[in-house]
């Protein structure tokens, strides 16, 4: 008669799938934060109202991989200093972006743009400085929400590139405004940017 033997202890098992499990996690994490989504701090007051100091929003990293740059558009981008920046796309490539109209609106081509009491930070112009701009193309013209407070497109005009970025300098798009909680909301293309040609 032969003797039964208990099976092998599993007590190293439970260890190893724990570490493994947890590696697994951090390499995709990294990887989500390397290539998909990134979250991002505003460190200045040049997006107001839409985005406050110290708020966070979630960044598509994949947004212009699969599709283009659309106006409107809050991005981050590798700003005229080589730092992480954030603004909105007023202008695309081929567009022409002129400030002002008799009512003092910034238009693309030749489209006005209703921005007062959808995005424009309450009481200031959408530009005292005069400009008229045609985007190169690949290359996007930004503006912040709060123009008094924003250092733009408008302060480099005078380089090479007329003020404007690479869509290759694009991190991404900005698309949740998560912390604070009380300040959760999506980030949305306005309206007004559809009626451009």
């Amino acid at each position: 008669m032969t003797e039964e033997k208990d099976p092998p202890a599993k007590k190293s098992s439970g260890w190893r799938d724990t570490i493994l499990f947890t590696l697994g996690g951090v390499v995709v994490a990294l990887l989500v934060h390397l290539f998909v989504m990134q979250s991002f701090y505003i460190p200045s007051e040049s997006m107001e109202n839409t985005l406050l100091i110290n708020d966070r929003v979630a960044v598509n990293k994949l947004a212009y991989k699969f599709g283009d740059v659309e106006r409107g558009d809050i991005v981050v981008f590798k700003g005229w200093d080589g730092e992480d920046t954030i603004k909105r796309v007023i202008g695309k490539g081929g567009d022409t972006v002129k400030c002002c109209d008799a009512e003092r609106r910034i238009t693309v081509n030749g489209t006005p743009l209703d921005e007062e009491d959808v995005y424009l930070y309450p009481g200031v112009y959408p530009s005292k400085r005069q400009f008229e701009v045609k985007v190169p193309p690949g290359r996007v013209w930004l503006m912040g929400d709060h123009r008094n407070n924003s250092r733009d497109s408008r302060a480099y005009m005078d380089n090479a590139f007329k003020g404007t970025i690479s869509e290759d300098d694009l991190v991404g798009r900005a698309f949740v405004r998560y912390w604070p909680f009380s300040r959760f909301g999506l980030l949305s293309r306005p309206e007004t940017f559809s009626k451009v040609h």
